[in-house]
């Protein structure tokens, strides 16, 4: 049983990985059609004011790879409990699903951050639409400030308990100090951003060096409550003791590094071949030279190649195959080096379980009959 959830632990992450890419890739390829604003001689002058369907696209691979790799997180934990914290194989479930956890923190945290910078230079210099605005730059930011929250908070704060003979108790002292912790500095950091946003939007000039300190001064404060509440969860009383076991972090040994380095690499290049594919379909109009007097104009827009075989053949697939490699290899590198070690510590103490009673059995019958004889004569002589 608790094998069978070790896989599955380490198999959802890798799911969530495939479900993120190819969002990200369609994220891409709807980027193609969104076209700039030029001026009447062609020259650039900013973004369309569309709500971007790539902004909620590169969110949902995000949610997708976060909460698939946080519910390979619980089976990992749930197969320890059941396995014990030494298992080898729901062990190393339980550090690849920490280490996907943390990648989709990440992701989320940049996905925010880019999103803040990016609003910046979005818009051209016409009028903003505030509702464009509104969805296609700070509701993003929320959510996935919401979604950073979440995962963290339930992932490394208030983990599920699957033992069956704990008790459902409510959360500590120390337990909600320690979650204040974590959170407080992520949501003052977001509440800087949107201040920061805010601003910009309504003076539409860069932000002044009074603005930037007051941005630095709630994300301090935030750092500084964070930090506070930090120290009460590790000076409060201690919760009674829960039957839920201790889960030692641990080091990873040099084949596990190289397999999750093998994986990170092969997927980044899997990514990053499949937004090369799609940006060939972008085919730019041809540069024409001025004739005699002729004022010249360059058209900066473009169009977008219709589906091809030999394009999907020959740019996509390749991209499609190493994501494949990386998940695949990713999956069968964890299990089959760790499921040798757990065959093999189920065979040891069974065999030094069956030796010892015959050996206590035999000294048991050899110690009895001297006693017995040398009673026997001892009443025969008086």
């Amino acid at each position: 049983m608790e094998i069978k959830l070790a896989k599955q632990a380490i198999l959802t992450p890798l799911i969530g990985l495939v479900m993120g890419w190819t969002l990200f890739m369609f994220a891409i390829y709807s980027n193609l059609f969104v076209f700039p604003i030029v001026d009447s001689q062609g020259m650039y002058v900013g973004e369309s004011q569309i709500v971007k369907l790539s902004t909620y696209l590169y969110l949902l691979g995000i949610v997708a790879f976060g909460l698939l790799s946080l519910r390979g997180q619980e089976l990992a934990l749930h197969a320890r409990e059941l396995a014990g914290l030494e298992a080898p194989l729901p062990r190393a479930a339980h550090r690849f699903t920490n280490l996907t956890v943390v990648i989709s923190l990440v992701g989320g945290s940049i996905y925010a951050i880019g999103n803040f910078l990016n609003a910046f230079t979005y818009f051209g210099n016409d009028g903003v639409n505030l509702l464009v605005r509104l969805f296609d730059v700070y509701v993003p930011i929320v959510l996935a400030t919401i979604l950073v929250i979440f995962i963290l908070l339930r992932a490394f704060v208030f983990r599920k308990q699957n033992v069956k003979e704990a008790k459902k108790e409510g959360l500590s002292e120390s337990e909600k100090a320690l979650g204040l912790g974590y959170a407080i500095p992520i949501l003052f950091t977001a509440v800087a951003i949107i201040f920061g946003l805010v601003v910009y939007d309504i003076t539409r000039t860069d932000l002044q060096v009074w603005v930037w300190v007051v941005i630095q001064v709630i994300i301090a404060l935030g750092i500084l409550l964070g930090t506070r509440f930090s120290s009460k969860a590790r000076s409060a009383k201690a919760a009674p003791p829960r039957v839920r076991q201790t889960l030692a972090a641990g080091a990873a040994n040099l084949n596990f590094v190289l397999s999750i380095v093998f994986g990170a690499t092969v997927s980044i290049m899997s990514f990053t071949f499949g937004a090369s594919a799609i940006e060939s379909l972008r085919v730019w109009p041809e540069y024409k030279e001025p004739v005699g007097d002729e004022e010249y104009y360059y058209d900066p827009t473009w169009n977008v190649s219709s589906f091809e075989w030999t394009w999907f053949f020959e740019s996509m697939l390749p991209a499609v195959v190493l994501l494949l490699i990386a998940a695949v290899g990713i999956y069968l590198f964890i299990t089959e080096r760790n499921q040798l070690a757990t065959i093999s510590e189920t065979k040891k103490p069974a065999g030094k379980k069956a030796s010892k009673p015959a050996v206590a059995v035999k000294k048991s019958t050899t110690k009895a009959k001297p006693v017995a004889k040398a009673a026997a004569p001892k009443k025969r002589k008086r």
